[in-house]
């Protein structure tokens, strides 16, 4: 896919956004194929334990690491992490698309240069800790953000033994740095225990093909 620059006004619902220098902004990328409760009990977390301003739920066109077969369009998971993100300090956004990328570091590089007065954190599962390190260019994602994990079932363990834990172990804060992350010098991350959420995006998309339509409000 083409890489281009965009000026800010060009990014839908983005272009719109007024942050006041200075603040923080949460980044939860993801397919959300579709988007379930589980996403919203990590982007409150953040709002109540790491103090951002604002959580952008980046739904990703297509991940690289994921198959399209069971793929939703877009504009369907956009819709359903909009409905998910209906909160005053949410904002869901398929802004890689504006943006033509595909990889995360990409996509960080460019949100960074383009609000130049906003911090950013990286907001991530304890899975997507333990894989982190089969992402393109995925050390520069601790060069240009800090990076909070979210503990989840069962991957916390092995993540926490894993390379890119083991990369940034001296990066590495306690908890009581949470509030204050962003504002820490780079490469920064924190690993939160929180409360795990049974929702599955797996296990909803499994329910509605049999029949069942499962609560995950």
């Amino acid at each position: 896919m083409a890489r281009f620059a965009p000026d800010k006004a060009a990014l839908r619902p983005l272009g719109r956004f007024r942050g006041s220098r200075g603040q923080t902004v949460g980044l939860l990328g993801g397919s959300f194929n579709p988007a379930h409760a589980g996403h919203r009990h990590i982007a409150e977390e953040a709002l109540r334990r790491l103090g951002v301003d604002w959580v952008w739920w980046l739904v990703s066109p297509q991940n690289p690491l994921k198959s399209t077969a069971e793929m939703a369009p877009l504009a369907a998971r956009l819709a359903s992490a909009a409905r998910m993100a209906d909160h005053p300090r949410m904002v869901a956004t398929a802004v890689e698309s504006d943006l033509g990328t595909v990889y995360s570091a990409e996509t960080l590089r460019q949100l960074t240069r383009l609000f130049p007065h906003l911090r950013f954190v990286w907001l991530m599962g304890a899975d997507n800790l333990g894989q982190i390190s089969r992402w393109r260019a995925w050390q520069s994602l601790y060069a240009r953000a800090a990076v909070a994990v979210f503990a989840r079932a069962p991957y916390s363990g092995a993540a926490l033994t894993g390379r890119a834990a083991q990369k940034f172990r001296a990066a590495r804060l306690p908890d009581a740095a949470s509030r204050t992350l962003a504002r820490h010098r780079r490469p920064a991350w924190v690993f939160l225990r929180i409360r795990l959420h049974p929702a599955s995006a797996t296990a909803i998309r499994a329910a509605a093909q049999s029949g069942f339509v499962a609560d995950n409000a």
